[in-house]
């Protein structure tokens, strides 16, 4: 029994004399879910989808748990050890899969101008700083990511991010100037241990919305009402400057026209018969002397 407790006691004197070894941290982006989150074993539930199968595949095998995505002894050369092409995987083989160039990722919808919420799984919690990437206008999802794809500089940078419900939780405010398919690149370095994480989250921004023109309706100008006849004009008023005769009262007598021969006179007969005998006689006296005279010239 002595014994025993000295060995206990001489084991115990020797701890301080042991080195401690490294404190390692682990996780991956859960929202907008990581590639590595979404197909790798332990994280997410889309790892039936065909590009989950497809990295598989390319894999040659199961990927590592999906926390585990981390490089050694980095300190923030992040472009020496993790090559063009290999982003995704951090340039791990056991990863290889995720650096497929496929557009069928499970992604997350975004909308571009605003800030998106992440929570990046800390299955192992430990200090350290995030820098957020995002590709530049223009990617080409069909195409392997490149550092040149990232634009050089992060659109946020967060040290230590509280820790809520076992995920440390950020924000980054997106630019309005992306639309279609792009990446969300997420370089984790903490700060008590020698590993770097790495991760991509496919996100899918929101097409802007039409802006809806309202046309003003001009009123209707009245045309004027088409005229077919011309309008008449009034005519001046005759004025007459004879003096109205005045019909004479009704009578009883019947008045004979001047006109009617049924009703001349005996007087007016005499008178005319007088005439035609005188003018006779006047005529036949001058046609007898005419002939005397003929006679005597000869």
């Amino acid at each position: 029994m002595n014994r025993r407790l000295a060995l206990v006691v001489a084991a115990a004197a020797l701890l301080p004399l042991v080195p401690a070894g490294p404190a390692f941290a682990h996780g991956a982006p859960t929202t907008p879910i990581s590639r590595s989150a979404a197909c790798a074993a332990g994280g997410g539930t889309a790892t039936g989808t065909a590009a989950c199968q497809a990295a598989r595949q390319a894999n040659g095998g199961p990927f590592g748990t999906f926390d585990n995505l981390r490089v050694p002894d980095v300190n923030g050369n992040d472009r020496k050890f993790v090559p063009d092409g290999k982003l995704c995987s951090g340039g791990l083989d056991k990863f290889k899969g995720l650096d497929l160039a496929r557009d069928d990722f499970p992604s997350t919808t975004v909308t571009g101008g605003k800030s998106i919420v992440i929570k990046y799984r800390a299955t192992l919690p430990h200090a350290g700083s995030f820098r957020i990437y995002l590709t530049k206008p223009g990617y080409d999802p069909a195409k392997k990511l490149t550092w040149n794809d990232l634009g050089g500089k992060p659109i946020a940078e967060v040290k230590d991010p509280p820790l809520r419900d076992g995920s440390y939780q950020m924000s980054a405010k997106l630019p309005a100037d992306r639309t279609g398919r792009h990446i969300l690149y997420i370089v984790w370095q903490t700060s008590s241990t020698p590993d770097t994480y790495y991760s991509c989250s496919d996100v899918v921004f929101k097409k802007a919305a039409a802006a809806v023109v309202t046309k003003v309706k001009k009123p209707a100008t009245p045309k004027p009402a088409k005229t077919t006849a011309k309008p008449a004009v009034p005519k001046p008023a005759v004025t007459s400057t004879e003096p109205e005769i005045s019909e004479p009262p009704a009578t009883s007598q019947a008045l004979t026209p001047v006109g009617d021969q049924s009703q001349v006179t005996l007087g007016h007969q005499i008178l005319v018969g007088g005439l035609v005998v005188g003018v006779g006689g006047v005529l036949w006296a001058a046609i007898g002397g005419l002939v005397r005279r003929r006679r005597e010239n000869r």
